[in-house]
């Protein structure tokens, strides 16, 4: 991870309710959806691999749908939501 996706991820773990807040908006759960679409179906397992130390199927999946128009508004959209550190 890069320092500003470090950084928000640890704002967020210090604001529970904006965490709560960004999970369940409208863009993160499109951009779920088409990361298990890039994944064809195959999230969860990429995201339980990451856990375990082996992120790298996440991360292309990530890469992948970050690369598209859409992905990259939808990730966008939801940089401008978290709390700037």
């Amino acid at each position: 991870m890069d320092r500003q996706t470090d950084n928000m991820a640890a704002q967020l773990r210090k604001n529970k309710d904006l965490l709560e807040r960004v999970v369940r908006s409208d863009d993160a759960q499109r951009l779920m959806e088409l990361l298990n679409r890039k994944a064809g179906g195959g999230l969860k397992e990429a995201a339980d691999a990451a856990v375990q130390g082996d992120p790298a199927a996440l991360l292309d999946m990530v890469r992948q749908v970050m690369g598209t128009q859409e992905g990259a508004k939808l990730v966008e959209r939801l940089n401008q939501t978290a709390p700037k550190s």
